[in-house]
């Protein structure tokens, strides 16, 4: 069946409306989410097929979450449950020069007591072809990390494509381990980088700049330490101000470096989700497309997630062909 498989926590987010932030406002807005599960979603808004593993809440809101993912196709067959809480995390929307700020709540959320006997991979890859892993997960607990490493080796085994988004984030690495040494044994297990200089430096402890010779040497590099890695996709953001960014990429696929031009995102409305929507793009691209045009599909599709309230990009096929095509204008479609 050619499944897209991922694996990570599901989470619950609380915003106020708008641009406010918590102190003027007493409604809130909520939204499911989650690194690997924006990914699949995206995916599967595409026409993917689309297995996502966790570990959910056994109450009323775990069945509203899996509720959600269902309602875009994407296979819950393998959710476990828990009676520990779902992980929730609050978001202010900056504006302007004022900055967006995020706190979370899941130390002890149900996808933290995930363990390896509570999956079986044997039966969840049974249809897989490509499995998409973050560096989000094994950061959160050691279970996610041993648990996403027995998937991984199975994965590989089986013949699998397998991207990875190290996503480096220090404030979540709490359970004692050295995230460089974690993160580098699941990418012997990875066929596609997703990432630029900064993480091939937290990986590798260089200190590669951002020039595009830079980049390549990083790349190469990459690829030496790690040959299972084919190709690494980078993406690049701009930054004018909180409302203004411009997206574009660029990639070393061991033959040659191509770059994309900039996206203009004048107005965000929502930048929850865009590394999410790029990966997506990426992933659906490079099943579909020369490795260009992939990239191309990957930077429009998360330039488009900008537009989108909420964690995921909502984007069909054919919307994100069209800002390929320069229809950027944003008038009517009658």
């Amino acid at each position: 069946m050619n499944q897209i498989i991922t694996f990570g926590e599901v989470l619950m987010r609380l915003s106020p409306e708008g641009n406010k932030k918590f102190i003027q406002s007493n409604l809130l807005e909520f939204y499911f989410g989650g690194t690997e599960i924006n990914v699949g979603i995206s995916i599967a808004n595409f026409g993917g097929n689309v297995k996502h593993i966790s570990c959910i809440s056994d109450d009323f809101v775990g069945d509203t979450a899996i509720s959600y993912l269902r309602r875009f196709g994407v296979d819950t067959s393998e959710i476990v449950r828990s009676k520990r809480p779902l992980g929730v995390y609050f978001l202010e929307i900056g504006a302007v020069m004022r900055p967006s700020s995020i706190s979370y709540n899941r130390s002890h959320s149900s996808f933290s007591e995930i363990q390896p006997s509570m999956v079986n991979w044997e039966k969840s890859l049974e249809d897989g072809k490509w499995f998409h892993w973050t560096g989000i997960t094994p950061a959160l607990c050691k279970g996610g990390y041993d648990t996403l490493k027995e998937g991984l080796i199975l994965a590989r085994k089986k013949g699998m494509e397998v991207s990875a988004d190290p996503t480096y984030r220090s404030g979540l690495w709490k359970y004692g381990e050295d995230p460089k040494v974690i993160l580098t044994d699941l990418l012997n297990y990875s066929t596609i980088f997703i990432g630029g200089v900064n993480e091939i430096n937290e990986v590798l402890a260089t200190n590669f700049s951002y020039s595009e010779e830079d980049f390549i040497a990083a790349s190469k590099l990459l690829m030496e330490e790690f040959p299972t890695i084919k190709k690494v996709f980078d993406k690049i953001r701009t930054a004018v101000n909180a409302s203004w960014h411009k997206i574009r990429s660029r990639m070393w696929n061991g033959i040659e470096f191509r770059e994309t031009e900039d996206f203009d995102i004048t107005h965000i409305v929502d930048r929850i989700g865009t590394g999410d929507a790029y990966a997506a793009g990426l992933i659906y691209g490079l099943q579909h497309y020369d490795d260009f045009k992939a990239m191309e599909f990957a930077a429009a599709a998360s330039a488009l997630k900008h537009t989108y309230e909420g964690d995921v990009n909502f984007s069909s096929v054919d919307e994100v062909l069209g800002i390929l095509g320069g229809n950027t204008s944003g008038r009517f479609n009658r």
